[in-house]
């Protein structure tokens, strides 16, 4: 494992602070693969509530978590090269070809299968707490906001989601901007994670608040928000991970 910096309660809020500096350096390139991003997940959203399927745009959009590390990666490559004083090409972004390990594969595969499971506990919290099946939108809310069942069934499904989101962003919170600089091992990467949390944990429980309140706001407004809220979490991922694990190949091209 690398070696893992102790960093302060207010770390977050630097690291958004020069994440916003390098969006700035770089506007186009960024914003253009958020909007691609927001593009992709208001579409599937959209999808969802028009075919009645209001459970799953739920359950998805709170699963969006487990799979925003890997979706970011274009972004960590170009914190990377905004921090060696280049400018990063949108080609770039899109096709990281520091991407293509199988360690890099074997923890996009893990984290898809949380997503999953995340699926398949958000049915059986949802199936314990209901016999009726609400299809549409006006139907779902009106249970889950209206009712004691509805109640029960959001407490028990933030209570779980919490966990498994927590847990999982603890395994990627350095790892996947670890893997794509350093080029070390899946295993070595995560378990680095762990230690930063664990060395780190109130300031990087902050930064997971403050990760989670920025997606439910893209979330309040369809997803579209993430078309500047995702370039500029996904560049303050790779400035915490600069700030928490020094000697990465990053360090020594600066």
């Amino acid at each position: 494992m690398a070696s893992v910096r102790v960093i302060q309660l207010s770390a977050p809020l630097r690291w958004l602070a020069l994440a916003w500096r390098d969006l700035m350096a770089a506007p186009l390139q960024c914003l253009s693969y958020g909007a691609a991003v927001a593009l992709m997940s208001f579409g599937l959203w959209r999808a969802l509530i028009d075919s009645n399927l209001a459970f799953w745009a739920l359950t998805l959009s709170c699963g969006f978590v487990f799979v925003a590390p890997m979706l970011a990666m274009g972004l960590y490559e170009a914190g990377r090269a905004i921090g060696a004083g280049q400018r990063p090409r949108l080609s770039q972004m899109i096709v990281v070809r520091g991407a293509r390990r199988a360690d890099i594969f074997y923890l996009g595969l893990a984290l898809l299968m949380i997503y999953l499971f995340w699926g398949r506990v958000a049915q059986i919290v949802y199936g314990l707490s209901t016999y009726r099946l609400h299809t549409t939108v006006h139907a779902f809310v009106d249970f889950a906001l209206q009712t004691q069942e509805g109640h029960s069934m959001l407490i028990a499904g933030t209570i779980t989601g919490g966990a498994m989101a927590f847990f999982t962003y603890a395994l990627v919170v350095i790892s996947t901007p670890m893997l794509l600089d350093q080029g070390t091992n899946v295993f070595a990467a995560v378990f680095t994670s762990l230690q930063a949390v664990s060395k780190n944990f109130m300031p990087l429980l902050f930064w997971a608040l403050l990760i989670a309140a920025s997606l439910i706001f893209c979330a309040a407004t369809s997803w579209l928000a993430l078309t500047v809220v995702f370039p500029w979490l996904g560049l303050a991922t790779w400035r915490a991970y600069r700030d928490l694990v020094p000697h990465g190949r990053a360090d020594a091209s600066t």
